[in-house]
């Protein structure tokens, strides 16, 4: 590799990470969220339970390493109690 591909690359690199982070504190805010919420007060509509359902089962789909990155990038943190439930 040349100088200016490194360079590129350094910078696809630097980007890629940037919106790693990004994603990051979107999915520890989603986490922090579907863990707060009470199934219960959610409208009554099937398009808003489906939206929530999705929303679990990708946030259940990631890796415990991923979700541990997710919350710490909101500064969140796993409720103790909440897991020994689980």
């Amino acid at each position: 590799m040349n100088n200016e591909e490194v360079k590129l690359l350094s910078e696809e690199i630097e980007l890629l990470m940037a919106e790693r982070q990004k994603l990051l504190q979107v999915v520890g805010a989603a986490a922090v969220l579907v863990a707060n919420l009470d199934s219960e007060s959610l409208p009554d509509d099937q398009d808003t339970i489906d939206a929530a359902e999705v929303l679990a089962e990708s946030l259940n789909d990631l890796s415990e390493e991923t979700l541990l990155d997710a919350l710490s990038a909101v500064q969140a943190e796993l409720d103790p109690e909440a897991q020994k439930k689980e």
